[in-house]
C-alpha cells in the first residue's frame, strides 16, 4: 500500500449534498452507510482516597495526562491550518479555547490543589473542578458563558480519557453496517470492532501505519484517517461514503454518487473473487521458485479470514489482544485457551506466537502501574523490556504457548530485540518453564518450538550475524525498523510523507539481516506491512526472502504478482537498487519493473 500523506480538508463536491471530507485512505475498500458519531461522554470514574505518601504520584499523574490531552489538542490545531478558511473559522477558534482551558491554571492549578487538599484520586479531581466551573459559567444567563461551560465540559472529558484510557465499549449497540466516526480509535479500540456488523470507520487523528491502520486493513475495514473535522461535521444517521483508497468520505451522497460507488464496490468484489480463485495454486515464481505466504494475526477471528485466503501458516500472531479492554492480566488458562484455537485452528500448519509486545501506543490497561508514563513510549519500557523486566509475566506466556503447541506447530517469536543477551535471557526461561511443565506431566510442544528475534530496531539488523546464532529464525518487522531508522513517528500523520521503507538506510539494514540469516542457514521472513504490498514483492524477493507474512486480506494479490515474475531478473533489479543513494530513484526502479510484469 502506497503512503499517502493528503492533508486533511474540507470542501463542497457535488458528488454529496452537504460537501465531502477527505483524510488518509489507510484501508483499501468502500463502505455505504449510516454514519455512527460516538459521544465521547464523560467517563464516570469512581471516588477514593490516596495515600499521603502517594499524592506526588498521583498530582504527577494529573499533569502527565494533562500533557498529552494538550499535545493531542496541538495536533488538531497544526491539521487545522490547512482547512480552507470557512472551515478553519468554525473549527479554529473551538481548538484555541480548549487549549487556553487546557494550559488554565484555575483548571491544572484547580485539580492538583484538590488531589492535595482533598487526598482523592486524580478522576475525581477532574471531575469535581470540572463540575465546579460548568457551575459557574452556566449560572450567568449568557449565550457565550453557556457555550463555554461545554468546552469546559469536553476538555475534561479529554483529560478523563487520557486518565483511564477507557476504550469506547458502545459499539456492541452501534446499527449493523453503520460506520464510526470518532476523534481517535486507539488499536484496543480497534480490536472492539466485528467486521461483520461495522461499515468502516473515519477518524480525526492517525498516520498510515499507525497500529490502528494495521489493524483495520487485518479486518479488512475500509478506514480513512486524519480527517479532521469529521467528529463535528458528520452527523450520526446521515448516510456517507468512506473511499479507503482515496481518503475520501462523501456526505449525504447523491444518487449519481451512490451509484458510481456501488458500481465500484461490486468491481471490487468481482476482483476479490477472482483473486480467490488462486487460493489452492503455490505462489511460485515462472522459473519455479517457491514463495511462502503467511498470515499476520491480530485476533483469533481473524483465523477463517487466514485459512480462506489460503494462508500456508501464521507468520506472526500478535497475543496484545488478550491483555487490552481490561483491568486483570489473563491467567495461563486463559491464554493457552485462546493460543490453542489459533493452533487447532490452522490445521498442522505453523503458527508463529509473537510474546507482549506493548507499550507506547498498545498500551494494556491490564498492566496498570507495571508501565509507568514515558516521554517518549516508543524508546521506552515496552515489548521484550517489559517482559524481562517482569519474568513472572513472561514465564505465564511461555507456559501457554508451550501448551499450544502440544496440538500443532508453533514458533515464538520475541519483539523489539536488540541483543544477544536478551534472547539468551528467554532461552534461559524458556528452559526453566519447560522443566517446571515436564515435572507437573503437562502436554506441551516437543520438541521445545524454535525461538526467533524480530530484527525492528537497528541495533538488531546489525546485529543479524551474532543474533542468527542464538536463534532459530530471524523476521523482520518493517514497520519499526523504518520508524526507529529514520526516528519519524509513523503513527503522525504529520510526518507520513517521510516514512518511506525505501530509503537506502532501511534497505541497507534490511539486506545485512537477509544475508545474515541465509548466510546461518537461518529462516527468515519479512512480517511488516511491505510484505503485503504487491509492490514490494519483486524487491524483496530478489533479495533473497523466501518468506512474506501479512494482513490475510493481502495475500491473493501478492500471490498474484509472484505468480508472474521469475528470480532471477528480480534478483538483478533488487541488485541495482541496492547500489542506488537516491530512494527516488530506487522507486523508479521498482516500479518499472513491476510495470513490465
Amino acid at each position: 500500500m502506497k503512503t499517502t500523506n493528503r492533508k486533511a480538508r474540507a470542501r463542497q463536491d457535488k458528488g454529496g449534498k452537504r460537501g465531502l471530507l477527505e483524510g488518509i485512505g489507510v484501508s483499501a475498500g468502500i463502505a455505504i452507510g449510516p454514519a455512527h458519531v460516538l459521544d465521547a461522554g464523560v467517563v464516570q470514574v469512581p471516588e477514593y482516597q490516596v495515600a499521603s505518601s502517594q499524592l506526588v504520584m498521583e498530582v504527577e499523574r494529573f499533569e502527565a495526562a494533562l500533557a498529552r490531552a494538550d499535545k493531542q489538542v496541538r495536533k488538531l490545531r497544526r491539521k487545522a491550518e490547512a482547512l480552507p478558511a470557512g472551515v478553519l473559522d468554525e473549527l479554529g477558534p473551538l481548538l484555541e479555547a480548549h487549549a487556553a482551558m487546557l494550559g488554565s491554571s484555575r483548571l491544572a492549578g484547580g485539580v492538583s490543589t484538590t488531589i492535595r487538599d482533598r487526598r482523592i484520586n486524580a478522576e475525581a479531581a477532574v471531575q469535581s473542578v470540572v463540575g465546579e466551573m460548568v457551575r459557574s459559567l452556566s449560572a450567568v444567563n449568557d449565550a457565550y458563558l453557556a457555550a463555554r461551560a461545554q468546552d469546559v465540559r469536553e476538555v475534561g472529558d479529554r483529560i478523563l480519557r487520557q486518565l483511564t484510557e477507557t476504550p469506547y465499549h458502545a459499539f456492541a449497540h452501534v446499527p449493523e453496517g453503520a460506520i464510526i466516526i470518532a476523534e481517535e480509535l486507539s488499536p484496543a479500540d480497534t480490536a472492539l470492532l466485528d467486521p461483520a456488523k461495522i461499515g468502516g470507520f473515519v477518524t480525526a487523528l492517525g498516520g498510515t501505519d499507525s497500529h490502528t491502520a494495521i489493524m483495520a486493513r487485518s479486518m479488512g475495514l475500509p478506514a480513512v484517517l486524519g480527517a479532521t473535522v469529521a467528529p463535528k461535521a458528520i452527523r450520526s444517521g446521515e448516510t456517507i461514503i468512506v473511499d479507503g483508497d482515496t481518503g475520501r468520505i462523501v456526505l449525504d451522497p447523491d444518487e449519481d454518487s451512490l451509484a458510481e460507488y456501488r458500481r465500484r464496490a461490486a468491481a471490487r468484489e468481482r476482483l476479490e473473487r477472482e483473486l480467490t480463485r488462486l487460493r489452492s495454486l503455490p505462489a511460485i515464481t515462472l522459473d519455479g521458485v517457491t514463495i511462502s505466504l503467511l498470515a499476520n494475526l491480530e485476533l483469533p477471528r481473524d483465523l477463517d479470514i487466514a485459512t480462506d485466503r489460503g494462508a500456508e501458516g501464521v507468520g506472526l500472531f500478535r497475543t496484545e489482544f488478550m491483555f487490552m479492554n481490561r483491568d486483570v492480566l489473563p491467567d495461563e488458562d486463559e491464554q493457552y485457551a485462546a493460543l490453542r484455537q489459533v493452533v487447532e485452528g490452522m490445521a498442522g500448519k505453523p503458527v508463529t506466537i509473537r510474546t507482549l509486545d506493548v507499550g507506547g501506543e498498545k498500551l494494556a490497561t491490564a498492566l496498570g502501574d507495571r508501565i509507568a508514563h514515558s516521554a517518549n513510549p516508543a524508546l521506552g519500557l515496552r515489548a521484550i523490556r517489559l517482559s524481562l523486566r517482569e519474568p513472572k509475566l513472561l514465564e505465564t506466556q511461555l507456559s501457554a504457548i508451550l501448551r499450544a503447541g502440544a496440538h500443532g506447530p508453533v514458533r515464538i517469536l520475541l519483539p523489539m530485540i536488540s541483543s544477544t543477551a536478551q534472547v539468551r535471557a528467554v532461552r534461559a526461561i524458556l528452559t526453566k518453564v519447560v522443566r517446571r511443565l515436564k515435572r507437573r506431566k503437562v502436554r506441551i510442544a516437543d520438541p521445545t518450538p524454535p525461538l526467533g528475534a524480530m530484527i525492528e530496531v537497528p541495533a538488531a539488523a546489525l546485529s543479524a550475524d551474532a543474533l542468527a546464532m542464538e536463534c532459530d529464525f530471524l523476521a523482520l518487522g518493517t514497520n519499526d525498523l523504518t520508524m526507529y531508522t529514520l526516528a519519524i513517528d509513523r503513527g503522525d500523520e504529520q510526518v507520513a510523507d517521510l516514512y518511506n521503507p525505501l530509503h537506502p538506510a532501511v534497505l541497507k539494514l534490511i539486506q545485512f539481516s537477509i544475508d545474515a540469516a541465509n548466510r546461518h542457514g537461518l529462516p527468515v521472513s519479512i512480517c511488516g506491512e511491505i510484505a503485503g504490498d504487491p509492490r514490494y514483492a519483486p524487491l524483496l524477493i530478489g533479495m533473497g526472502v523466501k518468506e512474506l507474512s501479512m494482513s490475510a486480506t493481502a495475500l491473493p494479490r501478492v500471490k498474484q504478482r509472484i505468480r508472474r515474475l521469475s528470480l532471477a531478473p528480480a534478483t538483478q533489479r533488487a541488485r541495482a537498487i541496492m547500489d542506488q543513494l537516491d530512494e527516488g530513484r530506487i522507486a523508479v526502479l521498482l516500479d518499472d519493473f513491476n510495470d513490465g510484469l
